[in-house]
């Protein structure tokens, strides 16, 4: 390919003028279908690539939305699954709108307010995605106060240009709570998230919804908090069976957190699902393949990141044709969990 081929080529090449060019390769209007169709088959021919800097300039917008995903845990050796499977329905459904997608590095934005603020000017972004991080930070209301739009995942963050996309986790966790119900257990804990994380938080408050509906009670100890790895599942599993009156059955608010839990079981002596009956949430990859396979609330990644690029998208053509706020394009988007039943769940104990 010629990379020295410029716009001036094209237009001789195709017989119009270097305004024509322009106009026809940025969709503007003035420009005939079949003049359309002729400057962009020569400019195929030529490989000719616009300067997308320069177009960024004049359209006053990057067709780029920024990616700040915080993967802190990652120096201890750790991995959130759920989050990676998330990151690829949002390229994917991002790359269906025309948007570019970037993984932006800011500074340590508990240093510096404006870190993400400043991070978006830099790249020119139309708007900005975040993914695992703490929506507390001063620089994230930083970032939503400047007015791009921002769209958080699992991340309740709310402005008159920010919302975000979750799993209905509490309707999710109710239907797991239901589901054991149903094979006749009584006595069902909770292995639930961090408290101060939205996901937790409504996964917690599923659960008590059903425990309440059903006429179940919630004995002290049968509610415990892991962070979603595979470590404190295993630890909070142990204390769980070391209550006077152990549970049946358990609902753990992440998948890593339930496998956890099952080895705990094993090493009990017990077995999944014919002591213990355990249910995850997120169905990640591991699920199906550990043994017993893992019962648990499916999330949607594919369709949770059609949901944050849709209202992304939304929000952006918003901001650049200049629309009111305010109007409901920020209200948060909620996508369906649904229950996958494998080995891990079964009926209830007869004896103890």
């Amino acid at each position: 390919m010629d990379v020295a081929v410029d716009i001036r080529e094209v237009a001789r090449r195709s017989g119009v003028s270097v305004a024509t060019v322009s106009r026809a390769l940025n969709d503007r209007p003035g420009v005939s279908a079949d003049t359309r169709a002729r400057v962009a088959r020569v400019a195929r021919e030529l490989g000719y690539l616009p300067n997308l800097q320069a177009r960024s300039l004049v359209r006053r917008r990057s067709d780029t939305v920024g990616l700040i995903w915080e993967t802190g845990y990652a120096a201890a050796g750790r991995r959130v699954l759920f989050l990676q499977d998330l990151l690829i329905g949002l390229k994917l459904a991002l790359a269906e709108t025309g948007y570019h997608l970037m993984l932006v590095s800011p500074e340590p934005a508990d240093e510096d307010v404006h870190a993400f603020e400043r991070t978006a000017a830099q790249h020119s972004l139309d708007g900005v995605v975040l993914m695992g991080v703490d929506e507390h930070l001063p620089a994230v209301d930083a970032l939503i106060r400047s007015g791009l739009p921002v769209v958080g995942l699992d991340l309740p963050v709310r402005g008159d240009r920010a919302s975000y996309v979750s799993t209905d986790n509490r309707a999710g966790a109710a239907v797991a709570v239901r589901h054991l119900a149903a094979l006749g257990h009584r006595r069902i804990a909770t292995i639930a998230g961090p408290a101060d994380q939205l996901p937790a938080m409504e996964r917690l408050a599923g659960y008590h919804d059903a425990m309440a509906d059903l006429g179940l009670a919630v004995p002290d100890g049968y509610v415990a908090h892991g962070d979603y790895f595979l470590d404190t599942g295993h630890a909070v599993m142990r204390g769980l069976l070391a209550l006077d009156e152990a549970p049946t059955a358990v609902f753990v608010a992440g998948d890593s957190m339930a496998v956890g839990a099952c080895r705990a079981i094993s090493e009990a002596g017990l077995q999944v699902p014919r002591d213990v009956s355990v249910v995850g949430f997120d169905d990640v990859e591991i699920a199906a393949i550990v043994q017993p396979s893992l019962s648990t609330i499916k999330q949607d990644h594919l369709a949770m990141g059609a949901a944050a690029a849709e209202l992304l998208v939304d929000l952006i053509t918003a901001r650049h044709a200049g629309g009111s706020d305010g109007d409901g394009r920020t209200l948060p988007r909620l996508v369906p969990a649904a229950l996958v039943a494998r080995e891990s769940s079964g009926p209830a104990p007869t004896a103890r």
